[in-house]
């Protein structure tokens, strides 16, 4: 029976200044660690994460703290997995407010196409809101090391999100070509055009 091995970090550092304590904690909440208590965090072994938490180490010492980087495993698979558990329900919970976020695109968008708001600039707009949810996603990916339960109900909405997207820009486009056709000074240019290929 092998079990996984963690790279656990403990450090303490002064009270003040609270910002790099701060900054402190959201390097290593960045990286994916999980904190079993105040100053105490665990991150899968891996050659990154020892590189990283070397220097998350050097951190703390230059702020006139005390770090110690253990490599360790749990005691048994029971163990071993509260820490999995933990993982993952960290996990699931970002995965939980980025699917709110594919819901409020999701109202967005379909608040646009009631109001039959179909223009370039609510399309370019709405393009790159989910540029941001693709870059999101890809965040919490890379930090889900586990496979959290929710990653698959993220991708769905996700995709659900960009066939959304599809189907308003294909209004938009259909709608600017139609007003393109109405507009009398549009449309000279327009013959103008075809007249010169």
């Amino acid at each position: 029976m092998t079990l996984s091995t963690w790279l656990l970090l403990t450090y303490k550092v002064p009270p003040e200044p609270a910002a790099k304590r701060i900054a402190l904690w959201r390097k290593l909440k960045g990286m994916g660690a999980v904190y079993l208590q105040n100053g105490v965090c665990l991150l899968p072994k891996t050659d990154d994460h020892l590189r990283r938490l070397k220097v998350v180490e050097n951190d703390v010492a230059e702020i006139g703290g005390e770090a110690v980087l253990l490599e360790t495993v749990g005691l048994d698979r029971n163990q071993e997995q509260k820490v999995i558990d933990r993982f993952t329900a960290d996990r699931d919970e970002a995965y939980r407010e980025f699917i709110g976020k594919c819901a409020d695109f999701e109202a967005e968008i379909d608040k646009e196409t009631a109001a039959e708001h179909f223009t370039y600039a609510e399309l370019e707009e709405n393009d790159e809101d989910l540029e941001k949810l693709k870059g999101w996603l890809a965040k919490i990916r890379k930090l889900d090391f586990y496979s959290a339960p929710l990653s698959s109900e993220a991708d769905v909405r996700l995709a659900h999100c960009a066939t959304l997207l599809e189907t308003y820009a294909g209004r938009v486009f259909e709608i600017q070509e139609e007003n393109r056709a109405q507009d009398p000074v549009a449309r000279p240019r327009a013959e103008k055009k075809k007249d010169k290929s």
